[in-house]
């Protein structure tokens, strides 16, 4: 299953980015769409998810700063990111998942299928 995410780039402090996750999956692969992100150094961490029914998660670090969204017209998932800060450069991974009971949109493990990464880099 191929994800293709693409939006990343250099930006200062306090700018936005905006990346997308296009997708060829079926449909029942694509009930959860989420970002993951990866600083150098440091483990790949939960950033945003969200359902088909529209139901939206983020961590902590982000809320009120970071916007997830989807077309499922055009198979792709939107991250939009405002009010940027260094600590947010890292690799972008966007990934899909099932609706499997139990499943925890802010665990790896939930995921299938991943893109490739695109680079972020906030500069102060």
């Amino acid at each position: 299953v191929q994800l293709q995410a693409s939006g990343g780039g250099l930006v200062q402090a306090g700018g936005s980015l905006r990346l997308s996750c296009t997708t060829r999956a079926r449909p029942w692969k694509t009930y959860l769409m989420a970002w993951f992100r990866q600083a150098p150094g440091k483990e790949r961490e939960f950033v945003a998810a969200i359902t088909r029914s529209q139901d939206t998660f983020y961590a902590d670090s982000v809320k009120g700063r970071f916007t997830i969204s989807r077309d499922d017209t055009k198979n792709t998932a939107y991250l939009q990111m405002n009010n940027l800060n260094v600590e947010d450069t890292a690799d972008y991974y966007c990934a899909i998942g099932q609706a499997l009971v139990g499943a925890r949109p802010s665990a790896p493990s939930t995921y299938e299928n991943w893109g490739q990464g695109t680079l972020v880099t906030v500069s102060s």
